[in-house]
């Protein structure tokens, strides 16, 4: 990982921009994809599966009987922990769940929101060496909290055509019973345009490879919502000497495991906490099972030494990084010069990994600076909010007058003459 010294403000703007790939052969390949899935259906879905997962499937939904199997196959401590991670975003995402009043914004015009539920919504599940049954509590939770009436569940199987017991589990125990043997952009097609097996969607969860990734950008254009504008995984630190170097470094690390695409940044304003924290890093990454992906990830990543803390958030805000780690004396008192970032997470205590699993904020988060304008998934993302008014006749007599001018001034008589037509029963009363 390259450590850049004190770069001039010209040049942050260069610096947070993500690793670029090329996507042009990616988006035809997706497109195509989603070409076969929306004519073929079922038929296309057992050519992918074969072509890409290498597994031949005459039927994609997980059996009952799988499905029971998969609570024997979970240890105790696993589901111990499971059942942690379960209460605790419970309780975080509930609490999102407020009632807005009825307002009245001119005498006699009443005015309010309802919160509706998103009435069908698919849940995709990365599985292969890093099966996320994480992700199903966080977006199968708040889905049944919402009251989400139709939820599936789309994820990859093995060459046993069997799926990790722990996402099974983890989906049975938040009320998911429609899961699909599903993988890849094919599985997103499914959902988005539905198949003989798979039933179509209104919005479409999960993380993904750059194929699901690709795909979900894709079916947008045919009216199906996603969560957000997804990428690789990241992560931004910042720290002075009040530090413990081995923490910074395990959380970097730990954000770099993710993929050999993932992108973890350093700033300080001290070069040598930066040297002590390259040191960590280097002493703990053989002892880590995926270390040839996190030194892959780790050629896309630098540290960035500045002249000050509030260069350092200046920096960040800038980069809008997924996740925010701050290891500085007072962190609390910074916070509310955060203005872009997914997730925050204050002192040397507060590791990434917890919001990754149980610390009950949800870890479903925008990417590649897209935190400067959406939100992480939350209780809100699997709802609509409709709004309803009531005008009595002492409302559109008071509002009346002001709206017939803004219509005519719009040259939108009709506009106009509905209002009209009103106001004169009442002068004929």
């Amino acid at each position: 990982m390259k450590t850049i010294l004190y770069p001039e403000k010209k040049m942050w703007e260069l610096l947070c921009k993500r690793p670029v790939f090329d996507q042009g052969e990616l988006t035809q390949t997706v497109q195509n994809i989603l070409n076969k899935i929306k004519k073929h259906g079922d038929k296309a879905l057992v050519k992918y599966s074969a072509e890409f997962d290498n597994v031949v499937l005459k039927s994609f939904k997980v059996p009952d009987k799988e499905m029971e199997q998969s609570v024997l196959q979970v240890s105790k401590e696993l589901k111990g922990a499971i059942n942690t991670a379960k209460q605790n975003i419970e309780k975080f995402h509930k609490a999102q769940f407020l009632s807005e009043e009825i307002i009245e914004t001119t005498k006699g015009v009443k005015c309010w929101r309802k919160n509706v539920c998103i009435e069908k919504v698919g849940l995709y599940i990365p599985g292969g060496s890093a099966p996320l049954f994480s992700t199903v509590l966080m977006l199968g939770i708040p889905a049944r909290i919402a009251g989400c009436r139709e939820v599936i569940l789309c994820t990859p199987c093995d060459r046993e055509k069997k799926i990790n017991p722990a996402i099974l589990y983890a989906a049975q125990l938040v009320g998911i019973h429609k899961i699909f043997k599903i993988g890849g952009a094919q599985a997103i097609a499914a959902m988005a345009y539905g198949t003989e097996s798979v039933e179509r969607v209104n919005k479409i969860f999960g993380p993904g490879n750059q194929y699901v990734t690709k795909a979900k950008e894709l079916i947008q254009q045919y009216g199906v919502a996603i969560d957000m504008p997804a990428g690789p995984s990241e992560v931004l630190i910042i720290a002075d000497e009040t530090c413990n170097p081995e923490f910074v470094a395990a959380d970097l690390l730990a954000q770099a495991e993710h993929g050999a695409d993932s992108q973890v940044v350093f700033l300080t304003t001290n070069q040598e906490l930066a040297k002590k924290v390259e040191n960590e890093m280097k002493k703990q990454l053989n002892k880590l099972a995926r270390k040839q992906i996190i030194f892959n990830a780790l050629k896309n990543s630098f540290a960035v030494i500045l002249n000050s803390i509030d260069e350092c958030i200046e920096f960040s805000n800038m980069y809008a990084p997924e996740h925010l780690i701050l290891f500085v004396r007072q962190s609390k008192k910074i916070t509310g010069k955060i203005i872009n970032a997914g997730s925050v997470f204050i002192g040397n205590y507060s590791c990434e990994s917890a919001g990754d699993y149980a610390s009950g904020t949800n870890h479903t988060l925008p990417t590649n600076g897209h935190a400067r304008s959406y939100s992480g998934v939350s209780l809100d993302s699997f709802m609509k909010k409709i709004s309803f008014q009531e005008i009595s006749i002492e409302g559109i007599a008071n509002l009346g007058p002001a709206i017939e001018i803004m219509a005519e001034a719009e040259n939108l008589t009709a506009h106009k003459n509905a209002v009209t037509l009103r106001l004169k029963t009442l002068d004929n009363d």
